[in-house]
């Protein structure tokens, strides 16, 4: 690229007139002169003479263009990243619903029922795979029912006005309040306080700590990172447990693994303790026609859920022991913590006292007429009103929404699967085959078919209440076989104190023993409350 330089020379000369008749001149006019030569460009112009009476100004004007060197092109805007959906899952969703939806309709089944389980299992694929987050994807599935006539706008959305979605959203609005005061925090420093001067004895009082803040903070992944992980990785590195630098099995590696397994067993002991419990109790009652209530699923839980609080921990410190048996520093850390925090301010009293009205409500509340949701809104109705939890950071909860939208959606869609007759017929075509075999669905997965399996297991003999909620538990208590089976999984786990596959193996180890203990002392003890 060139650039033009222009360079002037302006000689200015003023002569008096030589005669009063102020004659031109005939001398030489200044030079204007533009040349051109090799190297630098130069370009030159004939001379231009001008006379005045009074002045002869010489003007030179000199203009070359000189190379340079070409200035680097700009680099180029980074490309905007794709805020759209994942291509692969979401192909792999719609591909589900299409290939299903020009299956043949079996004999036996509606148009209407088999369309609908096109829709249903392509939402269930989307939620699995997550193209996108799992309220849109189940937005979508509604969409898909009204568009293809499938429903109705009133039925595909009918479950919005169901109470168990509302009951989950209201939990997740009244934890913010739990976390947002420090609350929490408190809780878990005063059972290290007071239990945490051995390994052993500093687990109990994190897992037993974490139980008792359960049914107040619905979201596992919540408790696990807004409140358990900080305050576990501190005590680990107060005790010389670090990741990295083969200090891991002081402390770190069983105190991470028994959090995280024990944070499972909890998820199961109460209808609010994870977010998917409510979705349980919703289709149980629409399958059989029987509430699990706050009160129900807690005592059917309490006892077997206490012995496998008590007997895991034990269990993982004999065969993934700690190599520090006693650490003194926690309990000293613990009241460090305390003693920065002061007294409990008035949000924390406030909270506390909502807290115990709103447990003491879902466990008397069937006495005084007082359903769940009523309770969990008049809770809430009291941490707006003193300021504890403001409208904004309820409206700011996307998890409380994101899980009201998708729960509603698949209660709307396994309802109407259930109306349209296709879980009956799932369920006798399964007994056909099975009853052959002789044997019990009660140990089945719940997944998306929590309805199927619940009918297949009354359609067996067993009695439909006992296999509602001996499915509603192994729903959260098989969440500990993997990194990745439940909220608290990804965020223990991640904190890279236990390697991938003895996190797998002490996962089945301990979900085989889950299982010993819900269907063995869990069978007793249901078998004395009258649930079978």
């Amino acid at each position: 690229m060139a650039s033009l330089a222009l360079t002037t020379s302006v000689n200015l000369g003023f002569r008096s007139p030589t005669t009063v008749n102020h004659r031109l001149s005939t001398k030489q006019s200044p030079a204007f002169n533009l040349h051109r030569s090799n190297g630098p460009q130069h370009l030159r112009l004939p001379s231009l003479k001008l006379k005045s009476p009074i002045r002869n100004p010489i003007f030179t004007v000199k203009a070359s263009a000189a190379a340079v060197p070409a200035k680097p092109d700009a680099p180029a805007p980074a490309p905007i990243p794709w805020q759209g959906a994942a291509m692969k899952p979401l192909i792999a969703s719609i591909a589900t619903g299409v290939i299903l939806w020009f299956v043949p309709v079996p004999e036996g089944v509606s148009k209407n029922a088999w369309q609908l389980l096109a829709i249903f299992l392509a939402t269930i694929v989307g939620i699995i795979t997550q193209p996108l987050p799992l309220g849109a994807v189940a937005l979508l599935g509604l969409g898909a029912c009204v568009l293809t006539k499938t429903l109705t706008f009133a039925a595909a959305f009918s479950a919005f006005g169901d109470p168990i979605p509302w009951l989950i959203a209201l939990a997740f609005f009244f934890a913010r309040g739990f976390i947002k005061t420090g609350l929490g925090n408190r809780i878990a420093y005063q059972f290290v306080k007071l239990f945490g001067s051995s390994s052993l004895g500093l687990g109990y009082s994190l897992v037993f700590s974490e139980a008792l803040l359960a049914p107040a903070i619905p979201s596992v992944s919540a408790r696990a990172g807004g409140i358990f992980l900080p305050l576990v990785k501190s005590l680990c590195v107060a005790c010389g447990s670090n990741v990295g630098d083969g200090t891991e099995h002081k402390l770190g590696s069983w105190l991470m693994l028994t959090c995280f397994q024990t944070s499972v067993i909890s998820s199961s002991m109460f209808l609010t303790a994870m977010a998917a419990n409510p979705l349980s109790a919703n289709l149980t009652f629409n399958t059989i026609k029987q509430t699990i209530g706050w009160t129900d699923w807690a005592v059917a839980a309490i006892v077997p859920g206490i012995v496998s609080l008590i007997v895991v921990p034990l269990i993982l410190y004999v065969i993934y022991p700690p190599t520090v048996k006693s650490s003194p520093d926690a309990p000293k850390l613990a009241k460090e913590k305390l003693e920065k925090m002061g007294p409990m301010t008035k949000n924390e009293i406030i909270m506390a006292g909502t807290l115990l009205l709103t447990v003491g409500l879902w466990i008397f509340g069937g006495m005084l007429n007082v359903d769940a949701v009523t309770a969990a809104i008049l809770g809430l109705s009291v941490l707006l009103i003193t300021g504890v939890v403001t409208w904004k950071e309820c409206l700011g909860e996307a998890v409380a929404w994101d899980t009201l939208t998708w729960f509603a959606a698949l209660i709307a869609m396994a309802g109407y699967l259930n109306k349209y007759g296709l879980i009956s017929w799932f369920s006798q075509t399964v007994v056909k085959f099975v009853g052959g075999l002789g044997l019990q669905c009660g140990a089945a997965h719940i997944g998306a078919m929590f309805t199927a399996f619940l009918s297949v297991a009354s359609a067996l003999g067993t009695p439909p209440l006992f296999g509602a909620m001996v499915l509603a538990f192994l729903s959260n208590l098989m969440g500990g076989l993997t990194h990745y089976g439940i909220g608290s999984a990804p965020v223990f786990y991640g904190a890279n104190y236990v390697p991938l596959a003895k996190w797998w193996g002490y996962g089945f180890l301990i979900s085989v023993v889950n299982i010993i203990i819900w269907l063995g002392v869990g069978g007793v003890w249901w078998k004395f409350i009258g649930l079978w």
